[in-house]
This record gives structure tokens, sequence and C-alpha cells, in this order.
């Protein structure tokens, strides 16, 4: 089978899960580095509310990773003993599968997506990523202007759900958001003034140091958030 990113997210509750997920910011990294089959992954913390905040969330965390199979991912997901200890400390757990339709930019200097080679031309569905690293020059402009480029995503009606997440606060950080549709991202992308505008700044104040923008085809959503599967059509 071909080339699958997973994206899990993470919830703890109560002061010891959230300073051991903490903790495993920096520890995991050891036993991640050697998942069997894993091409490239990342750890990474959250901000509050959806989308980039520079505030963080302790609760979430969230793990991305690219396998050279989905049979990979199976046997990292039931059989690792670092995930066993996630689980035991998480108050639920989420995990999407997902098929790379196309990316754009590098993300620590590497192209982690390939592009599916079995897309479902029956499934909706799209997921996006987008990742920056922002100069540090640049960072009380960008932090700025977040407020009013976010104004109409939660109110979209075709947003399923959006998070902001990042390796580092602040300055390295990606937005993950889940739509019905293609048309339903494209009515935010491209009709929403704020969101119009934040494309424009980019462009002017050159924010970036380095950037990504990657869409996906989720296929398979396993666990809970919020107490229910996002995606129960996907559930198997």
């Amino acid at each position: 089978m071909s080339e699958i990113t997973t994206l899990s997210f993470f919830r703890f509750s109560g002061f010891r899960n959230k300073f051991w997920a903490l903790k495993m910011m920096q520890f995991a990294h050891q036993d991640l580095k050697e998942t069997s089959g894993q091409k490239f992954y990342k750890l990474m913390g959250s901000g509050k509310g959806a989308g980039f905040n520079p505030y963080p969330d302790w609760e979430t965390y969230a793990l991305l990773q690219v396998w050279e199979s989905e049979e990979a991912a199976d046997s990292f997901f039931n059989n690792s003993s670092i995930i066993k200890n996630y689980h035991d400390h998480t108050t639920e757990v989420w995990t999407l599968f997902l098929k790379s339709i196309r990316a754009k930019g590098t993300w620590s200097g590497k192209k982690p997506f390939s592009p599916g080679e079995d897309l479902d031309p029956e499934n909706p569905l799209l997921a996006v990523i987008t990742r920056a690293t922002l100069r540090t020059s640049r960072l009380i402009d960008f932090w700025k202007y977040v407020p009013a480029s976010q104004s109409r995503l939660q109110s979209n009606p075709g947003l399923i759900f959006t998070k902001g997440i990042g390796e580092i606060p602040v300055i390295q950080m990606a937005t993950f958001s889940l739509w019905k549709d293609q048309e339903a991202m494209y009515a935010y992308a491209y009709s929403a003034k704020g969101h119009q505008g934040a494309i424009k700044k980019t462009r002017e104040l050159d924010w970036y140091k380095e950037e990504l923008f990657s869409r996906f085809q989720p296929y398979r959503s396993v666990g809970t958030w919020q107490g229910e599967n996002p995606l129960p059509e996907l559930s198997k």
C-alpha cells in the first residue's frame, strides 16, 4: 500500500497527566525516532481555542506521522509501548488516517508528503495543514493580525474541526482544519476578507522563514474527541 499520514490528538486532564505530557515533548523523541516504518514525524503542543494562538493549551497535544504503509501505522498504534504509555495518561485520543492530495513548501527543510495513489473519488472530505516558521522580526506584526485573519473560521458551516498545533510556541506553528468538502474550504479561503487580507500581508511583509500548505483526503477515523468520533462514517 502507498504512503499514508496519521495525525493523532491527545487530551490530558489533571496536573500529573498534563505535566507528564509536557515532559514527553522532550523525552518521547528517542522512542519515536526508532519507530519502524515511519518516514517523518512531529510531536507538537497546541494553542488555546482554534487556529493560530500564542497561548498554550496544556490539555491537548498532537503527533503527526508519515508512514511507508498503513500496515506500519497499524503496527505502531497496536503494539508500540510509547503509544500505550500515552493512552495510559490521556482522557481521550483521536487519530485520523490521511492520504496526501498535494503539498507545497517544506517542513524543517523536508518535503514530507507524497501524493496518494489511490484517492477515493466518492469521498469529499478534505483536511488541510498549514505550517509556518515566523521571522523573529515579524512576530509582533503577525500576532496583531491573526484575530482578523481567523474571524470567520469557526462560523463556517463547512468546517468540521480545527486546531492550532506547533513545535515551538509563538514561532513555529501549524493549523489543522477538517472540512466537509473542497467547496467549503474554498468558501472560507477565498471569500473571508480577513483571510484574504492575511494572504496579502504575507506577500507584502514576508512573515515566514519557512511555510507549507498541504491537503489530504481523510479515509479512516479512530477514537473520540469531545466524547465522540468526529467522523463516524470513517470509523472502522
